[in-house]
Protein backbone atom coordinates (compact mmCIF):
# COMPACT_ATOMS: atom_id res chain seq x y z
CA UNK A 1 0.00 0.00 0.00
CA UNK A 2 1.04 3.60 -0.30
CA UNK A 3 1.73 6.10 2.45
CA UNK A 4 -0.57 8.54 2.20
CA UNK A 5 2.20 10.65 3.54
CA UNK A 6 4.02 10.71 0.20
CA UNK A 7 5.63 14.24 -0.53
CA UNK A 8 4.82 15.90 -3.47
CA UNK A 9 7.35 15.28 -6.55
CA UNK A 10 5.44 15.95 -9.26
CA UNK A 11 6.26 12.10 -10.56
CA UNK A 12 4.29 10.88 -13.85
CA UNK A 13 3.41 8.04 -15.98
CA UNK A 14 2.13 8.33 -19.34
CA UNK A 15 -0.47 6.21 -21.23
CA UNK A 16 -0.02 5.66 -24.94
CA UNK A 17 -2.61 3.39 -27.59
CA UNK A 18 -1.75 1.28 -30.41
CA UNK A 19 -4.34 3.27 -31.95
CA UNK A 20 -7.51 5.53 -31.01
CA UNK A 21 -10.41 4.00 -28.62
CA UNK A 22 -8.42 1.53 -27.06
CA UNK A 23 -9.73 2.89 -23.81
CA UNK A 24 -6.83 5.44 -22.55
CA UNK A 25 -9.19 7.97 -21.11
CA UNK A 26 -11.31 5.24 -18.73
CA UNK A 27 -8.15 3.61 -17.69
CA UNK A 28 -6.87 6.88 -16.87
CA UNK A 29 -10.27 8.01 -14.85
CA UNK A 30 -9.70 4.41 -13.13
CA UNK A 31 -6.10 5.04 -12.30
CA UNK A 32 -6.55 8.73 -11.09
CA UNK A 33 -9.42 7.53 -8.37
CA UNK A 34 -7.82 4.29 -7.39
CA UNK A 35 -4.31 6.89 -6.26
CA UNK A 36 -6.10 9.01 -5.13
CA UNK A 37 -8.64 7.37 -2.82
CA UNK A 38 -4.24 6.33 -1.73
CA UNK A 39 -4.17 9.58 -0.71
CA UNK A 40 -2.13 11.20 -3.74
CA UNK A 41 -2.47 14.15 -4.79
CA UNK A 42 -3.55 13.26 -8.69
CA UNK A 43 -4.14 15.31 -11.94
CA UNK A 44 -4.87 13.82 -15.10
CA UNK A 45 -3.49 15.62 -18.34
CA UNK A 46 -4.36 15.64 -22.40
CA UNK A 47 -2.38 17.78 -24.39
CA UNK A 48 -4.62 17.65 -26.91
CA UNK A 49 -7.73 15.88 -27.42
CA UNK A 50 -10.20 15.62 -30.34
CA UNK A 51 -14.25 15.94 -29.07
CA UNK A 52 -17.67 18.25 -29.72
CA UNK A 53 -18.25 17.28 -26.16
CA UNK A 54 -16.90 19.55 -23.96
CA UNK A 55 -16.90 20.32 -20.34
CA UNK A 56 -16.65 24.11 -19.04
CA UNK A 57 -13.74 24.34 -16.74
CA UNK A 58 -13.44 25.75 -13.39
CA UNK A 59 -10.71 28.56 -14.60
CA UNK A 60 -9.52 30.91 -17.49
CA UNK A 61 -6.77 32.60 -18.53
CA UNK A 62 -9.16 35.37 -19.18
CA UNK A 63 -9.49 38.49 -16.94
CA UNK A 64 -12.69 38.97 -14.63
CA UNK A 65 -15.69 39.89 -16.65
CA UNK A 66 -17.51 43.69 -16.01
CA UNK A 67 -20.14 42.28 -13.79
CA UNK A 68 -17.14 40.70 -11.47
CA UNK A 69 -18.15 37.44 -12.18
CA UNK A 70 -15.09 34.82 -13.37
CA UNK A 71 -14.62 33.47 -16.89
CA UNK A 72 -14.35 30.05 -17.82
CA UNK A 73 -13.18 28.18 -20.40
CA UNK A 74 -13.62 24.70 -21.79
CA UNK A 75 -11.58 21.08 -22.18
CA UNK A 76 -12.32 17.93 -23.19
CA UNK A 77 -15.29 16.09 -20.83
CA UNK A 78 -12.99 13.05 -20.76
CA UNK A 79 -10.27 14.95 -19.02
CA UNK A 80 -13.06 17.25 -16.95
CA UNK A 81 -14.32 12.94 -15.93
CA UNK A 82 -10.85 12.22 -14.76
CA UNK A 83 -10.31 15.48 -12.71
CA UNK A 84 -13.51 14.72 -10.88
CA UNK A 85 -11.72 11.06 -10.21
CA UNK A 86 -9.17 12.71 -8.63
CA UNK A 87 -11.24 14.56 -6.64
CA UNK A 88 -10.28 18.44 -8.05
CA UNK A 89 -12.37 20.99 -10.35
CA UNK A 90 -11.77 20.60 -14.16
CA UNK A 91 -8.61 23.23 -15.45
CA UNK A 92 -7.62 24.16 -18.59
CA UNK A 93 -4.24 23.24 -17.64
CA UNK A 94 -5.79 19.16 -17.69
CA UNK A 95 -6.48 19.92 -21.50
CA UNK A 96 -4.59 22.82 -22.76
CA UNK A 97 -5.55 22.20 -26.84
CA UNK A 98 -8.92 21.05 -27.81
CA UNK A 99 -9.92 20.73 -31.27
CA UNK A 100 -14.06 20.65 -32.05
CA UNK A 101 -14.38 19.25 -35.67
CA UNK A 102 -16.30 21.28 -37.49
CA UNK A 103 -18.71 20.77 -40.98
CA UNK A 104 -16.23 21.78 -44.10
CA UNK A 105 -14.17 23.76 -42.02
CA UNK A 106 -11.62 21.77 -40.12
CA UNK A 107 -11.57 21.92 -36.72
CA UNK A 108 -12.21 25.06 -34.06
CA UNK A 109 -8.70 24.86 -32.18
CA UNK A 110 -8.97 25.89 -28.34
CA UNK A 111 -6.18 27.06 -26.63
CA UNK A 112 -6.81 27.29 -22.89
CA UNK A 113 -9.75 27.34 -23.03
CA UNK A 114 -10.31 29.92 -25.38
CA UNK A 115 -11.22 29.83 -28.93
CA UNK A 116 -8.47 30.47 -31.51
CA UNK A 117 -10.38 30.10 -34.84
CA UNK A 118 -11.38 27.62 -37.22
CA UNK A 119 -7.98 25.84 -38.81
CA UNK A 120 -8.04 23.51 -41.47
CA UNK A 121 -6.19 19.89 -40.85
CA UNK A 122 -3.56 21.34 -43.32
CA UNK A 123 -2.70 25.09 -41.48
CA UNK A 124 -3.40 23.32 -38.25
CA UNK A 125 -0.42 21.01 -38.51
CA UNK A 126 1.70 24.30 -39.08
CA UNK A 127 -0.07 26.02 -35.82
CA UNK A 128 0.86 22.64 -33.78
CA UNK A 129 4.09 23.32 -32.84
CA UNK A 130 3.67 27.00 -32.20
CA UNK A 131 1.46 25.22 -29.63
CA UNK A 132 3.99 23.47 -27.74
CA UNK A 133 5.30 26.25 -24.80
CA UNK A 134 1.85 26.64 -24.01
CA UNK A 135 1.32 22.55 -23.97
CA UNK A 136 4.61 22.45 -21.91
CA UNK A 137 3.55 25.44 -19.61
CA UNK A 138 0.45 23.76 -18.68
CA UNK A 139 1.76 20.13 -17.96
CA UNK A 140 4.55 22.30 -15.69
CA UNK A 141 1.84 24.14 -13.51
CA UNK A 142 -0.15 20.59 -13.55
CA UNK A 143 3.03 18.45 -11.92
CA UNK A 144 3.82 21.29 -9.74
CA UNK A 145 0.46 20.64 -7.60
CA UNK A 146 0.68 16.63 -7.89
CA UNK A 147 1.99 13.70 -5.99
CA UNK A 148 1.44 12.26 -9.53
CA UNK A 149 0.34 13.02 -12.82
CA UNK A 150 -1.32 10.90 -15.01
CA UNK A 151 -0.44 11.44 -18.56
CA UNK A 152 -3.25 10.38 -21.74
CA UNK A 153 -1.91 10.38 -25.11
CA UNK A 154 -4.31 10.67 -28.00
CA UNK A 155 -4.86 8.34 -31.26
CA UNK A 156 -1.58 6.10 -31.55
CA UNK A 157 2.07 7.19 -30.59
CA UNK A 158 2.69 5.84 -33.93
CA UNK A 159 2.07 8.08 -35.86
CA UNK A 160 5.43 8.31 -37.66
CA UNK A 161 3.98 10.78 -40.92
CA UNK A 162 3.30 13.26 -37.90
CA UNK A 163 6.01 13.13 -35.99
CA UNK A 164 7.49 16.52 -36.94
CA UNK A 165 4.09 17.98 -35.55
CA UNK A 166 3.71 15.76 -32.74
CA UNK A 167 2.30 17.82 -29.49
CA UNK A 168 0.50 15.19 -27.70
CA UNK A 169 2.69 11.76 -27.76
CA UNK A 170 6.66 10.77 -27.62
CA UNK A 171 7.23 14.29 -28.50
CA UNK A 172 5.31 15.25 -25.14
CA UNK A 173 7.17 12.09 -23.43
CA UNK A 174 10.71 13.36 -24.64
CA UNK A 175 10.11 16.77 -23.01
CA UNK A 176 8.55 16.22 -20.07
CA UNK A 177 10.82 12.64 -19.80
CA UNK A 178 7.92 10.58 -19.30
CA UNK A 179 7.91 7.03 -19.23
CA UNK A 180 5.27 5.79 -21.37
CA UNK A 181 2.75 2.39 -20.81
CA UNK A 182 1.95 1.34 -23.60
CA UNK A 183 -2.02 0.33 -24.05
CA UNK A 184 -3.72 -1.77 -26.85
CA UNK A 185 -7.38 -3.36 -27.34
CA UNK A 186 -8.05 -6.81 -27.23
CA UNK A 187 -11.54 -6.42 -27.82
CA UNK A 188 -10.86 -5.83 -31.56
CA UNK A 189 -8.61 -8.17 -32.33
CA UNK A 190 -4.76 -7.54 -33.65
CA UNK A 191 -3.20 -6.91 -30.08
CA UNK A 192 0.06 -8.62 -31.38
CA UNK A 193 0.07 -6.71 -34.57
CA UNK A 194 -0.24 -3.27 -32.99
CA UNK A 195 2.11 -4.14 -30.09
CA UNK A 196 5.05 -5.80 -32.27
CA UNK A 197 4.01 -2.84 -35.08
CA UNK A 198 4.57 -0.33 -32.01
CA UNK A 199 7.94 -1.11 -31.45
CA UNK A 200 8.62 -1.55 -35.20
CA UNK A 201 7.64 1.94 -36.06
CA UNK A 202 9.33 3.63 -32.75
CA UNK A 203 12.59 4.72 -32.89
CA UNK A 204 15.25 3.08 -30.47
CA UNK A 205 15.11 6.46 -28.37
CA UNK A 206 11.30 6.05 -27.98
CA UNK A 207 11.28 1.97 -27.78
CA UNK A 208 13.88 2.73 -24.17
CA UNK A 209 10.61 4.69 -22.86
CA UNK A 210 7.90 2.59 -23.50
CA UNK A 211 7.97 0.66 -19.57
CA UNK A 212 5.41 -2.01 -20.30
CA UNK A 213 2.07 -2.59 -22.14
CA UNK A 214 -1.49 -3.15 -20.86
CA UNK A 215 -4.11 -5.80 -22.80
CA UNK A 216 -7.29 -3.94 -22.39
CA UNK A 217 -11.12 -4.81 -23.12
CA UNK A 218 -10.08 -8.22 -22.54
CA UNK A 219 -12.86 -10.96 -22.30
CA UNK A 220 -12.60 -14.82 -22.21
CA UNK A 221 -10.18 -17.25 -19.88
CA UNK A 222 -6.81 -15.34 -19.49
CA UNK A 223 -4.81 -19.06 -19.82
CA UNK A 224 -5.70 -19.13 -23.74
CA UNK A 225 -4.46 -15.23 -24.47
CA UNK A 226 -1.42 -15.99 -22.23
CA UNK A 227 0.99 -17.07 -24.87
CA UNK A 228 -0.25 -14.17 -27.05
CA UNK A 229 1.26 -11.94 -24.57
CA UNK A 230 4.37 -14.04 -24.96
CA UNK A 231 4.61 -13.55 -28.23
CA UNK A 232 4.34 -9.35 -27.79
CA UNK A 233 6.71 -9.70 -24.69
CA UNK A 234 9.57 -12.06 -26.99
CA UNK A 235 9.34 -9.88 -29.79
CA UNK A 236 9.49 -6.75 -28.30
CA UNK A 237 11.82 -6.76 -24.86
CA UNK A 238 8.26 -4.83 -23.07
CA UNK A 239 6.62 -6.58 -20.00
CA UNK A 240 3.29 -7.10 -19.86
CA UNK A 241 2.26 -4.81 -16.91
CA UNK A 242 -1.77 -6.24 -16.35
CA UNK A 243 -4.53 -7.25 -18.82
CA UNK A 244 -8.16 -5.19 -17.72
CA UNK A 245 -11.02 -7.09 -18.40
CA UNK A 246 -14.16 -5.39 -20.34
CA UNK A 247 -15.83 -3.02 -17.68
CA UNK A 248 -19.87 -2.99 -18.00
CA UNK A 249 -20.80 -0.68 -16.06
CA UNK A 250 -18.89 2.47 -18.73
CA UNK A 251 -22.02 3.37 -19.85
CA UNK A 252 -23.35 4.69 -16.86
CA UNK A 253 -20.59 7.45 -17.39
CA UNK A 254 -20.70 10.71 -18.95
CA UNK A 255 -20.03 10.10 -22.94
CA UNK A 256 -16.71 10.68 -23.94
CA UNK A 257 -16.41 11.75 -27.56
CA UNK A 258 -18.14 10.84 -30.60
CA UNK A 259 -17.43 7.17 -30.48
CA UNK A 260 -19.92 6.65 -28.10
CA UNK A 261 -22.66 7.57 -30.61
CA UNK A 262 -22.33 4.09 -31.73
CA UNK A 263 -22.81 2.11 -28.42
CA UNK A 264 -26.49 1.09 -28.10
CA UNK A 265 -28.82 2.99 -25.59
CA UNK A 266 -30.14 1.27 -23.14
CA UNK A 267 -33.58 1.96 -23.93
CA UNK A 268 -36.28 -0.52 -24.13
CA UNK A 269 -39.78 -1.11 -24.79
CA UNK A 270 -40.91 0.10 -21.83
CA UNK A 271 -41.75 3.63 -20.68
CA UNK A 272 -42.04 7.10 -22.13
CA UNK A 273 -40.16 6.68 -24.99
CA UNK A 274 -37.80 9.82 -26.44
CA UNK A 275 -36.28 9.90 -29.78
CA UNK A 276 -32.61 11.60 -30.59
CA UNK A 277 -32.03 12.68 -34.47
CA UNK A 278 -27.92 11.35 -35.03
CA UNK A 279 -26.93 14.13 -36.64
CA UNK A 280 -23.67 14.50 -38.14
CA UNK A 281 -21.86 16.87 -35.71
CA UNK A 282 -23.79 16.44 -32.02
CA UNK A 283 -21.68 18.24 -29.50
CA UNK A 284 -22.78 17.38 -25.43
CA UNK A 285 -24.47 14.87 -26.35
CA UNK A 286 -23.77 13.64 -21.93
CA UNK A 287 -26.84 15.73 -22.04
CA UNK A 288 -28.65 12.16 -22.95
CA UNK A 289 -26.68 9.70 -20.34
CA UNK A 290 -29.15 11.24 -17.03
CA UNK A 291 -32.17 10.20 -19.17
CA UNK A 292 -30.71 6.74 -20.45
CA UNK A 293 -30.45 5.49 -16.85
CA UNK A 294 -33.54 6.14 -15.71
CA UNK A 295 -35.51 2.76 -15.60
CA UNK A 296 -38.80 4.66 -17.00
CA UNK A 297 -37.12 6.07 -19.86
CA UNK A 298 -36.71 4.30 -23.23
CA UNK A 299 -33.98 5.76 -25.05
CA UNK A 300 -33.41 5.37 -28.82
CA UNK A 301 -31.31 7.27 -31.72
CA UNK A 302 -33.15 7.91 -34.86
CA UNK A 303 -30.54 6.94 -37.57
CA UNK A 304 -29.94 8.41 -41.67
CA UNK A 305 -32.99 6.67 -43.30
CA UNK A 306 -35.25 5.89 -40.52
CA UNK A 307 -38.63 7.85 -40.09
CA UNK A 308 -39.65 9.34 -36.53
CA UNK A 309 -41.66 5.97 -34.94
CA UNK A 310 -45.13 7.26 -34.36
CA UNK A 311 -45.18 5.89 -30.81
CA UNK A 312 -42.58 9.12 -29.86
CA UNK A 313 -43.71 10.54 -26.62
CA UNK A 314 -40.59 12.81 -26.76
CA UNK A 315 -37.76 14.33 -29.69
CA UNK A 316 -34.68 15.49 -28.27
CA UNK A 317 -32.81 17.76 -30.49
CA UNK A 318 -29.42 17.72 -28.92
CA UNK A 319 -26.36 20.56 -29.31
CA UNK A 320 -24.51 20.60 -32.53
CA UNK A 321 -20.91 21.81 -33.28
CA UNK A 322 -22.58 23.21 -36.78
CA UNK A 323 -26.15 24.15 -36.60
CA UNK A 324 -27.25 25.05 -40.04
CA UNK A 325 -25.78 21.42 -41.10
CA UNK A 326 -27.45 19.52 -38.75
CA UNK A 327 -30.77 21.94 -39.12
CA UNK A 328 -29.87 20.97 -43.34
CA UNK A 329 -29.92 17.48 -41.99
CA UNK A 330 -32.84 17.06 -40.14
CA UNK A 331 -34.60 18.87 -43.35
CA UNK A 332 -32.93 16.44 -45.75
CA UNK A 333 -33.92 13.33 -44.05
CA UNK A 334 -37.63 14.08 -43.68
CA UNK A 335 -37.33 14.29 -40.19
CA UNK A 336 -38.24 18.29 -40.28
CA UNK A 337 -41.87 17.02 -41.48
CA UNK A 338 -42.34 13.78 -39.28
CA UNK A 339 -41.07 16.50 -36.24
CA UNK A 340 -44.14 18.63 -37.05
CA UNK A 341 -46.24 16.18 -37.97
CA UNK A 342 -45.70 15.03 -33.82
CA UNK A 343 -46.39 18.08 -32.78
CA UNK A 344 -49.78 18.27 -34.35
CA UNK A 345 -50.50 14.88 -33.10
CA UNK A 346 -49.91 16.35 -29.36
CA UNK A 347 -46.01 15.10 -29.34
CA UNK A 348 -43.67 17.02 -27.09
CA UNK A 349 -39.99 18.25 -28.41
CA UNK A 350 -37.12 19.40 -26.58
CA UNK A 351 -34.13 21.94 -28.39
CA UNK A 352 -30.57 21.96 -25.82
CA UNK A 353 -28.48 24.47 -27.22
CA UNK A 354 -28.11 24.15 -31.07
CA UNK A 355 -31.35 22.27 -30.64
CA UNK A 356 -33.01 25.40 -29.46
CA UNK A 357 -31.99 27.83 -32.64
CA UNK A 358 -33.10 24.66 -34.78
CA UNK A 359 -36.36 25.41 -32.90
CA UNK A 360 -36.88 28.90 -34.31
CA UNK A 361 -37.79 30.53 -37.60
CA UNK A 362 -34.44 30.40 -38.93
CA UNK A 363 -30.25 30.55 -38.22
CA UNK A 364 -28.05 32.87 -39.79
CA UNK A 365 -24.48 32.60 -40.32
CA UNK A 366 -23.67 36.04 -42.35
CA UNK A 367 -20.03 35.52 -41.57
CA UNK A 368 -19.35 32.08 -42.42
CA UNK A 369 -18.41 31.14 -38.57
CA UNK A 370 -19.65 27.38 -39.50
CA UNK A 371 -19.48 26.86 -43.19
CA UNK A 372 -20.58 28.99 -46.15
CA UNK A 373 -22.35 32.18 -44.86
CA UNK A 374 -26.05 31.93 -45.36
CA UNK A 375 -29.20 31.35 -43.50
CA UNK A 376 -31.08 28.13 -43.34
CA UNK A 377 -35.14 27.50 -42.34
CA UNK A 378 -35.27 26.13 -38.60
CA UNK A 379 -38.85 24.16 -37.54
CA UNK A 380 -40.45 27.16 -36.93
CA UNK A 381 -41.61 25.66 -33.67
CA UNK A 382 -40.61 28.84 -31.60
CA UNK A 383 -41.23 32.47 -32.27
CA UNK A 384 -37.15 33.35 -32.15
CA UNK A 385 -34.43 33.17 -34.77
CA UNK A 386 -30.33 33.08 -34.42
CA UNK A 387 -27.37 34.77 -35.66
CA UNK A 388 -24.39 32.65 -35.23
CA UNK A 389 -21.52 35.02 -33.42
CA UNK A 390 -17.76 35.39 -32.89
CA UNK A 391 -18.38 35.77 -29.42
CA UNK A 392 -18.88 32.36 -27.80
CA UNK A 393 -20.52 32.22 -24.36
CA UNK A 394 -19.34 30.11 -21.57
CA UNK A 395 -21.27 29.92 -18.04
CA UNK A 396 -21.52 27.93 -15.13
CA UNK A 397 -25.15 27.88 -13.98
CA UNK A 398 -26.11 26.59 -10.17
CA UNK A 399 -29.61 28.60 -9.72
CA UNK A 400 -33.12 27.87 -8.62
CA UNK A 401 -35.52 27.47 -11.14
CA UNK A 402 -38.22 29.44 -10.11
CA UNK A 403 -40.81 28.13 -13.00
CA UNK A 404 -40.57 24.72 -11.67
CA UNK A 405 -38.94 25.03 -8.00
CA UNK A 406 -35.77 22.66 -8.46
CA UNK A 407 -32.32 23.24 -8.63
CA UNK A 408 -30.52 24.19 -11.48
CA UNK A 409 -26.86 23.10 -12.32
CA UNK A 410 -25.29 23.17 -15.53
CA UNK A 411 -23.70 25.41 -18.53
CA UNK A 412 -23.90 27.26 -21.33
CA UNK A 413 -21.22 27.21 -24.02
CA UNK A 414 -22.20 28.39 -27.52
CA UNK A 415 -21.82 30.72 -30.76
CA UNK A 416 -24.84 32.87 -31.79
CA UNK A 417 -27.48 34.72 -30.35
CA UNK A 418 -31.42 34.14 -30.29
CA UNK A 419 -34.19 36.87 -30.01
CA UNK A 420 -37.73 36.90 -30.90
CA UNK A 421 -41.31 37.00 -29.17
CA UNK A 422 -40.58 33.62 -27.93
CA UNK A 423 -38.76 34.62 -25.32
CA UNK A 424 -41.50 36.05 -23.62
CA UNK A 425 -42.16 32.35 -22.59
CA UNK A 426 -39.18 31.32 -21.08
CA UNK A 427 -38.73 27.46 -19.99
CA UNK A 428 -36.60 28.72 -17.34
CA UNK A 429 -36.81 31.76 -14.52
CA UNK A 430 -33.41 31.42 -12.60
CA UNK A 431 -33.25 32.89 -9.78
CA UNK A 432 -30.60 35.68 -9.58
CA UNK A 433 -30.15 35.64 -5.52
CA UNK A 434 -31.69 39.43 -6.01
CA UNK A 435 -35.11 38.86 -5.59
CA UNK A 436 -35.21 38.73 -9.29
CA UNK A 437 -35.29 36.28 -11.77
CA UNK A 438 -33.05 35.90 -15.58
CA UNK A 439 -35.78 34.27 -18.03
CA UNK A 440 -33.71 31.38 -19.85
CA UNK A 441 -34.95 29.60 -23.13
CA UNK A 442 -38.17 29.34 -24.77
CA UNK A 443 -41.24 27.32 -24.60
CA UNK A 444 -44.42 27.83 -27.15
CA UNK A 445 -48.00 28.56 -25.82
CA UNK A 446 -49.27 25.48 -25.31
CA UNK A 447 -46.62 23.90 -23.21
CA UNK A 448 -45.29 20.81 -25.93
CA UNK A 449 -42.39 23.10 -27.44
CA UNK A 450 -39.44 24.20 -25.18
CA UNK A 451 -35.55 25.13 -25.87
CA UNK A 452 -32.92 26.15 -23.40
CA UNK A 453 -29.21 26.83 -24.18
CA UNK A 454 -28.18 25.28 -20.84
CA UNK A 455 -26.10 22.03 -20.95
CA UNK A 456 -26.73 19.77 -18.35
CA UNK A 457 -29.94 20.57 -17.35
CA UNK A 458 -31.04 16.23 -16.89
CA UNK A 459 -28.25 15.33 -14.42
CA UNK A 460 -30.04 17.53 -11.57
CA UNK A 461 -32.33 14.60 -9.97
CA UNK A 462 -34.88 17.13 -9.01
CA UNK A 463 -35.41 19.15 -12.34
CA UNK A 464 -35.37 15.50 -14.56
CA UNK A 465 -38.01 14.30 -12.09
CA UNK A 466 -40.67 17.45 -12.70
CA UNK A 467 -39.74 17.10 -16.57
CA UNK A 468 -40.13 13.41 -16.89
CA UNK A 469 -43.39 13.25 -14.71
CA UNK A 470 -44.90 15.89 -16.69
CA UNK A 471 -44.13 14.00 -19.67
CA UNK A 472 -45.49 10.78 -17.95
CA UNK A 473 -42.83 9.17 -16.88
CA UNK A 474 -42.70 6.85 -13.67
CA UNK A 475 -40.88 8.92 -10.65
CA UNK A 476 -37.49 6.75 -10.07
CA UNK A 477 -34.72 7.18 -7.59
CA UNK A 478 -32.21 7.34 -9.38
CA UNK A 479 -29.41 9.85 -7.44
CA UNK A 480 -27.34 10.06 -10.89
CA UNK A 481 -24.45 12.00 -9.54
CA UNK A 482 -24.06 9.40 -6.82
CA UNK A 483 -24.33 6.76 -9.56
CA UNK A 484 -21.60 8.47 -11.23
CA UNK A 485 -19.04 8.38 -7.90
CA UNK A 486 -20.62 5.01 -7.38
CA UNK A 487 -18.95 3.84 -11.03
CA UNK A 488 -15.44 6.23 -10.82
CA UNK A 489 -15.29 3.82 -7.33
CA UNK A 490 -16.14 0.36 -9.45
CA UNK A 491 -14.15 1.55 -12.31
CA UNK A 492 -10.76 2.44 -9.44
CA UNK A 493 -11.91 -1.34 -7.82
CA UNK A 494 -11.75 -2.93 -11.52
CA UNK A 495 -8.45 -1.06 -12.42
CA UNK A 496 -6.77 -2.57 -8.99
CA UNK A 497 -7.71 -6.17 -9.45
CA UNK A 498 -5.85 -5.59 -12.84
CA UNK A 499 -3.00 -3.91 -12.41
CA UNK A 500 -0.52 -3.67 -9.24
CA UNK A 501 -0.64 -0.28 -8.06
CA UNK A 502 2.75 0.13 -6.52
CA UNK A 503 4.65 -1.53 -9.25
CA UNK A 504 3.29 1.77 -11.90
CA UNK A 505 4.01 4.38 -9.30
CA UNK A 506 7.29 2.50 -8.93
CA UNK A 507 7.48 2.68 -12.59
CA UNK A 508 6.71 6.83 -12.30
CA UNK A 509 9.58 9.53 -12.71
Amino acid sequence: MLDAAVPRRGRALMLQGTASDVGKSLLVAGLCRAYARRGLAVRPFKAQNMSNNAAVSADSDLPPNADGSLPRGEIGRAQALQARACGVPPSIHHNPVLLKPQFGVGSQVVLRGRALGNWPARHYHKLKPLLMPAVMDSYRRVAAEADLVIVEGAGAGTEVYLRHCDITNMRLAEDADLPVVLVTDNDRGGAIAAVVGTHVLHTPEERARIVGYVVNKFRGHFSLYEPACRVMSEHTGWPLLGVVEWFDAATRLPAEDALALERALPGGSAGVKIVVPQLGRTANFDDLDPLAAEPGVALHWLLPGEALPADTDLVLLPGSKTTRADLETLHREGWATDILAHVRRGGRVVGLCAGFQMLGRVVRDPEGLEGAPGETPGLGLLDVETVITHDKRLVEIDRQDLASGCRVRGYEMHMGRTAGHGLARPWLRLDDGAGGATAEGAVSADGRVMGSYVHGLFAADGFRRHFLERIGAQRSALDYEAQVEATLDALADHVERALDLDALLALAR
